[in-house]
C-alpha cells in the first residue's frame, strides 16, 4: 500500500467510508502524495499518451478551427486563448504554431492555462518559453471575464465521479471503505437526488448512474463567459451521451489497474457524459456529438498527413501512418473518443462539429 493509501485507511476506520469522488480526487490532486501533484503521467515513460502527444496534426487542426471560430465571430480584438488540463502544453505550443499566419490572432490573444498541478506548470513553462502573455490559474472559475475561445482534450474524464447503484426502487451511494486493513468499494444507504428521479426508468436493478458535479460547475463558469462576451468550447474525451454504467478506472504504465490497489500511483478516470456537459452549458448552443475521427476527417487530417508523409521514409513515415490511424480509425481512438462545441446562440458551430 502507497502512503497515501496508507491515510485513507486510517481516515477511514476514523470516521467512516467516503464517495468515490472524494477517494478520486484525494488520489489524483493530494498536495503531498496526489498523482498529479507529483509526476509528469504522459509519454512512454508515464502512463497514457493523449492525442497532442501522438501527432503535430491534432493540435494544428483543432487550432485551426478555433482561429476560423473567433474570425466568423468579428475577431474580437482581445480574447482569452485556453486550455483545461494541457499536460505538457503540447497541443498549445501545436494550436499556436498553426495559427500563426491567422491575422490579428497573436496579437489578440492571452493564453490561459487551467493547470493545477505545480509539476505539469513547469513543463507548459518549458514548451511554451517565449509565448507572449501566457498565464495560469487554477481553476476555470478564475479564467479572464472576457471572449473565450477554449478547448478541453482529456480533461473532464479526470474529474471525479460519484457513482450511484439502484437497489430496486432505492438509490444507493458506492462508496470506499475498509476491509481487512484494504480498500475496497462497498454501498451507502438510500440516497434521493434531482439527478437521479429521471434514472430509474432507464436504469435496471442493480445498475450503476455515474454523476460528475465538478464538470457542471467548470462548464457553468466557461459557458458564462462565452454566454457574455462571445466565444467557443471544444471538449474532446472519451465517453457518450448520458451515463452507461461503471466506467470508474485506473492506468498504470499504460495498461488497466485495479483503481485502489496503489493510491496516488495511477491515472484514475471514468467516461464523461456529453449530455451532462451541454445541459450544464446554459444559453449556449451545442453542437452534436461527434466521433473523433469523423471531426479530424471533416477537418482535413488526411489531406494534411499526406502533406507531412511526404519526404519520410522507413520508421518515421510508418510512424506517421500509424498516429493517422491511432487518432482516426474507429477500433482506435476515432469512436471511443467524442467531441462537441459550444458557442453562443445563433453563431456559427465549430468547424469540424456541423450537422
Amino acid at each position: 500500500m502507497t502512503a497515501l493509501g496508507d491515510r485513507l485507511i486510517r481516515r477511514i476506520a476514523a470516521t467512516g467510508p467516503i464517495t468515490l469522488a472524494d477517494y478520486m480526487a484525494d488520489c489524483l490532486l493530494d498536495p503531498r502524495d496526489g498523482y498529479y501533484a507529483t509526476r509528469d503521467p504522459l509519454g512512454a515513460a508515464g502512463d497514457f499518451t493523449t492525442a497532442p502527444e501522438i501527432s503535430q496534426m491534432f493540435g494544428e487542426l483543432v487550432g485551426l478551427a478555433l482561429a476560423q471560430s473567433w474570425l466568423s465571430q468579428g475577431a474580437p480584438a482581445a480574447f482569452t486563448l485556453a486550455e483545461l488540463g494541457p499536460g505538457r502544453g503540447t497541443l498549445m505550443a501545436d494550436i499556436l504554431r498553426a495559427t500563426r499566419a491567422v491575422p490579428g490572432f497573436h496579437a489578440a490573444a492571452r493564453v490561459v492555462l487551467v493547470e493545477a498541478s505545480p509539476v505539469l506548470r513547469g513543463r507548459q513553462a518549458e514548451t511554451l518559453a517565449g509565448v507572449r502573455a501566457l498565464a495560469w490559474c487554477d481553476s476555470a472559475d478564475d479564467l479572464p471575464d472576457a471572449p473565450l475561445w477554449l478547448v478541453a482534450n482529456e480533461f473532464f474524464d479526470a474529474l471525479p465521479v460519484r457513482q450511484f447503484q439502484r437497489v430496486g426502487d432505492i438509490w444507493r451511494e458506492r462508496q470506499v471503505g475498509v476491509a481487512e486493513g484494504r480498500l475496497v468499494l462497498g454501498l451507502g444507504g438510500p440516497v434521493a437526488l434531482p439527478e437521479l428521479a429521471a434514472r430509474m426508468g432507464d436504469t435496471a436493478d442493480g445498475g450503476i448512474v455515474e454523476i460528475r458535479p465538478a464538470a457542471q460547475a467548470v462548464m457553468q463558469a466557461v459557458a458564462a463567459r462565452i454566454a457574455r462576451h462571445g466565444g467557443a468550447a471544444l471538449v474532446i474525451d472519451y465517453g457518450d451521451w448520458g451515463s452507461l454504467g461503471d466506467t470508474f478506472q485506473a492506468v498504470e504504465g499504460h495498461a488497466p489497474a485495479d483503481p485502489l490497489a496503489a493510491p496516488g500511483q495511477a491515472d484514475l478516470t471514468a467516461h464523461v457524459d456529453f449530455a451532462a456537459l451541454a445541459a450544464a452549458a446554459q444559453g449556449l448552443d451545442a453542437s452534436p456529438m461527434t466521433p473523433q475521427g469523423v471531426f479530424l476527417e471533416r477537418l482535413g487530417i488526411t489531406p494534411r498527413a499526406q502533406q507531412l508523409a511526404r519526404g519520410m521514409t522507413g520508421s518515421a513515415l510508418e510512424a506517421h501512418v500509424a498516429a493517422h490511424r491511432r487518432l482516426t480509425h474507429p477500433q482506435e481512438m476515432g469512436t471511443l473518443f467524442k467531441a462537441i462545441g459550444f458557442v453562443p446562440k445563433g453563431a456559427d458551430p465549430l468547424p469540424g462539429l456541423q450537422e
